[in-house]
């Protein structure tokens, strides 16, 4: 599993693209995690999946309300990472208004997860392999720190979790 001070392992996650931009087509876009992070401050957070109670209810939105407290806190950008498309997290992003907050990352095939060893079975509720609920600060493409919720919890990964954590330092 990954631990503090890994680098990120180097993947390819997808965002849906509203909007056609220099460099970035409508639809799904891949996002090199090696180019994103170099030279920035990135909070990543995993969860479960979208469109899922706990996640659309508290974890992403937390994130969302705190947009602004995390880029006076120096991060540059705040990405939601889970084993979902492109499409589904796009759909997910605008239903919960993470435009310009949040960026909704899908790790469709679970690569970024396993990669990670940030995985979660969850085979017997018919889910799959998903992500585990975490959140982590990557600075340069190191990992600054992390934290992995218990199974079933929601307590250290949570938007406020991490401000208090970034505050500390």
């Amino acid at each position: 599993m990954l631990k503090i001070g890994d680098r990120l392992p180097a993947a390819q996650l997808y965002e849906y693209v509203d909007v056609a931009t220099e460099g970035c087509a409508l639809g799904p876009s891949g996002v090199d995690t090696d180019r994103a992070t170099s030279g920035r401050t990135i909070v990543v957070f995993g969860l479960p999946g979208a469109f899922t109670p706990t996640c659309s209810e508290r974890h992403v939105p937390g994130y969302v309300a705190h947009a602004a407290d995390f880029r006076a806190a120096g991060v540059d950008e705040v990405w939601c990472v889970s084993v979902n498309d492109a499409f589904v997290m796009g759909a997910w992003g605008r239903q919960l208004g993470t435009q310009g907050a949040v960026r909704m990352m899908g790790d469709g095939n679970g690569d970024f997860a396993r990669a990670t060893g940030l995985t979660l079975d969850l085979g017997s509720r018919g889910m799959g392999l998903r992500s585990a609920r975490y959140a982590m600060l990557v600075v340069d493409g190191v990992v600054r720190t992390l934290d992995v919720e218990a199974a079933g919890k929601f307590e250290v990964s949570s938007a406020e979790a991490m401000l208090r954590r970034l505050r500390a330092d």
